[in-house]
């Protein structure tokens, strides 16, 4: 019995060029008490592998976080074991905007602590008690009334591509530190202003809304099913589009184009650009924006250095990177000091000022 990937990317994208066959790139979660995660997770995988589902899945105790793409021809019968499963019976489903038969090239499905690495002990507060959901139309009133702050729940290399209009982005590198600094910068402002958040598919807007209401935050509201969710409902109701430029996601697409704006930098030469890579030099990989003509120029490479170890021989580069590990600089998204035209580091009660709350 098969209960985990034996292909490598390589074969797998060859398979699905061969398959001739449209996929479906789509986002799920929910939080739901699950006993156990390993049983629940073999289960999944020996499924989904039937149905050639690929993706990066996380089950942990508190429930299920889902990336995956699919063979289009084969929904239906992945709905249909979703809904045999009590919990995620008519579970809402985030189509990407922008469809690619490689998102994915290998299936796995893990155990984790928990869905979203939120660094938070759940036995403290009622995570049940959410924020109010709202839709589209509903968020897009919300955020042009004075009383409201609109918060982005992503990381800094997120919102760097892609936000709305007038939105408070904290200049994090991951989800949880951005709950301690939003709740000091917004403290007195926790009955008299109303806190909308945002994330990519809603997942992390789940977590914090009621870590905030359990923060003493009166007035808390999430977008139900985030970017994603948000740009359908605007497409297929007609209604204005206040997201400006690309969502960033999770997988090899790396961001969808959700308005024509382009409000990000190339780091390298400062040019209007929103498209980001990894350095070519395997033993850095740091993840950069980076436009087509430094492409050329650097060899899809971040610096000069890594420009002249991507030129050595594969064995050298391997040779090199022994006893090494990986750079640091591969979690900085984009921080890296060698980066001329890196994103500026900006505090949110900057932005709040500027909004005169």
């Amino acid at each position: 019995m098969q209960l985990y990937n034996k292909l490598s990317a390589k074969e797998r994208a060859e398979l699905i060029d061969k398959a001739g066959k449209n996929r479906l790139t789509l986002s799920f979660y929910q939080y739901a008490k699950i006993g156990n995660p390993q049983v629940f997770r073999d289960h999944l995988f020996i499924t989904w592998n039937a149905l050639d589902v690929l993706g990066r899945i996380y089950v942990a105790h508190e429930g299920i976080n889902g990336q995956l793409s699919l063979p289009a021809d084969r929904f239906n019968e992945f709905k249909n074991h979703l809904d045999s499963i009590d919990f995620l019976k008519d579970i809402r489903l985030n189509i990407a905007v922008e469809q690619d038969n490689k998102s994915f090239l290998k299936l796995k499905v893990k155990v984790r602590n928990k869905i979203v690495a939120d660094g938070l002990n759940d036995d403290t507060f009622d995570v049940t008690n959410k924020g109010i959901h709202l839709k589209a139309e509903e968020f897009n009133q919300f955020i042009e009334d004075e009383n409201t702050v609109l918060v982005d729940m992503r990381n800094h290399y997120e919102s760097e591509i892609g936000r709305f209009k007038n939105a408070v982005t904290p200049d994090v590198d991951t989800f949880r530190d951005s709950l301690d600094i939003i709740e000091d910068d917004l403290k007195d402002h926790k009955e008299d202003k109303n806190l909308v958040m945002y994330c990519t598919g809603g997942i992390r807007c789940e977590k914090a809304s009621a870590y905030f209401k359990h923060k003493g935050f009166k007035n808390v509201y999430q977008l139900e099913g985030g970017i994603i969710e948000y740009t359908r409902q605007v497409n297929e109701k007609n209604l204005e589009n206040k997201f400006l430029g690309q969502n960033f996601v999770f997988d090899d697409r790396r961001a969808e184009r959700i308005s024509e704006d382009v409000i990000a930098n190339c780091h390298q030469c400062g040019n209007p650009f929103d498209v980001h890579t990894n350095c070519a030099n395997e033993a850095c990989h740091l993840l950069f924006i980076q436009c087509d003509d430094c492409k050329r120029d650097m060899e899809n490479c971040c610096s000069t250095n890594c420009m002249e170890i991507n030129r050595l021989p594969h064995e050298e580069q391997k040779e090199l990177r022994k006893g090494q590990g990986n750079s640091n600089d591969i979690f900085k998204k984009g921080r890296a000091n060698h980066l001329p035209y890196k994103k500026d580091l900006r505090n949110i009660f900057d932005v709040l000022q500027k909004k005169s709350i």
